[in-house]
């Protein structure tokens, strides 16, 4: 077998075997594929697509490429959750104590944050101490005595999706759907996840910004996971415009402490509880979506999810005082508030300009090795159907340079549109 007739057979749109997909991978990690081959393999598959079978052999090979991890002898039933990446996406840090606190044991592994995307890693140590890199070891113990643990893939899990991820930056080959899947499914597959809830966002602020082609990403990562045994659901949900007020680090971190206390904005609380019941449907602590929803509003109300926030705080190593007394995280320099510069109904706040001027900020980078500030950002006080009055409070800005603060405002403002027609509310979900 060789790699270039590999390329070749796919370039000629021609189905590819498990076996040339799993020599392909296995040469490409260990260094006998060289970089450039794996580039034009990632552009024949952008060009020419895969079918589901050999996505899901993809999927595979790729979470072979290194450590599989097991949490069968640690909990009866491993269930995860995957978002696809957005603006003011904080779900994590409330739906995983939500659940945790309903019974299901969950343990997570998240990314950082890429360009207008924000990562919860970046969010989570904006708690002084907070550890995101944990051992197999430590994950499995923590997931098996506390129930709940949210870390960086620090393991040596699927290797080879970190490799041709950072081709596919510099290649032009991103956006195709078979890689995208096999990329997110190769990681969910590896870090021992049996049931998964995933949220792919649709929009403005999404990689994904119609609904025909969230849809088929959804089909298609819903597909793998049958094919490799996993059971696996994808709700389609909105990124037109922020989710929930605050973009940033430390002030999405505060905004989701504020919601695991009973507060917090509704389409941020209506989202998290959405996703909750998903996944104890899913992990088969509820009997329905009903049944879900009132055991994630029942964890909020008597205070066991913020429990086991504070839990999952103090078990990484952070400071467990912040999540009592959110006004100890450190403030921006210069605090903002800016005003609505007419009446009208709000039609439109576009995410991913919102995300854009985060990460002007500092809240995000621009490549991997930029450093993140996490104390500035925005709380976006509106939403899309919302009537607002002319010098009404439109959003607040948080920064640390004058500079970036009056660039940041100009792009913020741009991406408020008003209307004289009454316009519709955005859906939370689509399907």
């Amino acid at each position: 077998m060789r790699a270039v007739d590999i390329i070749i057979k796919k370039r000629d749109k021609e189905e590819l075997t498990r076996e040339e997909i799993e020599y392909f991978i296995k040469g490409f990690v260990s260094g006998d594929v060289p970089d450039y081959q794996a580039s034009a393999f990632a552009m024949a598959i952008m060009l020419n697509g895969m079918t589901p079978r050999e996505t899901t052999d993809l999927t595979l090979a790729m979470a072979h490429s290194g450590q599989m991890l097991d949490l069968s002898d640690v909990v009866d039933l491993a269930v995860d959750k995957h978002s696809s990446g957005g603006v003011g996406d904080k779900t994590s840090l409330a739906v995983l104590p939500i659940v945790a606190a309903c019974g299901l044991p969950v343990g997570k592994m998240s990314g950082r944050g890429l360009g207008f995307s924000g990562g919860t890693l970046d969010k989570l140590e904006s708690i002084p101490g907070y550890r995101v890199n944990l051992t197999t070891e430590e994950f499995k113990k923590q997931l098996k005595d506390k129930g709940i643990v949210l870390s960086g893939q620090s393991l040596d899990l699927a290797p080879a999706d970190g490799k041709l991820y950072a081709l596919r930056d510099v290649t032009g080959t991103v956006p195709s759907i078979p890689l995208i899947a096999s990329s997110i499914m190769c990681k969910k597959l590896a870090a021992g996840a049996q049931a998964i809830v995933l949220d792919v966002k649709v929009g403005l602020g999404a990689f994904m910004e119609t609904l025909d082609t969230a849809r088929t990403l959804a089909n298609l990562m819903v597909d793998i996971g049958a094919l490799a045994g996993r059971e696996v659901i994808a709700l389609l949900s909105d990124m037109n415009q922020p989710l929930g007020s605050a973009v940033g680090n430390a002030l999405e971190v505060v905004e989701a402490i504020e919601t695991l206390k009973g507060g917090g904005p509704e389409d941020f609380r209506g989202h998290c509880l959405h996703v909750s019941a998903h996944m104890l449907l899913l992990g088969k602590r509820a009997g329905d979506l009903a049944e879900g929803r009132l055991m994630a509003e029942r964890a909020i109300e008597d205070g066991s999810a913020l429990e086991k926030f504070r839990l999952l705080v103090q078990a990484q190593g952070g400071d467990v005082s912040f999540v009592d007394d959110a006004s100890k995280f450190p403030p921006a320099k210069f605090v903002e508030v800016v005003k609505a510069p007419r009446s009208g109904n709000l039609s439109r706040v576009h995410a991913r300009r919102v995300g854009e001027a985060a990460v002007t900020l500092g809240a995000g980078r621009a490549k991997k090795s930029d450093p993140v500030d996490h104390a500035v950002g925005f709380v976006i006080h509106h939403k899309v159907g919302d009537r607002l009055q002319q010098d009404e409070p439109l959003f607040t800005i948080h920064a640390n340079d004058e500079a970036k603060l009056a660039e940041a405002r100009k792009a913020v403002l741009a991406a408020h549109e008003f209307s004289d027609e009454p316009v519709e509310k955005l859906p939370l979900f689509y399907e």
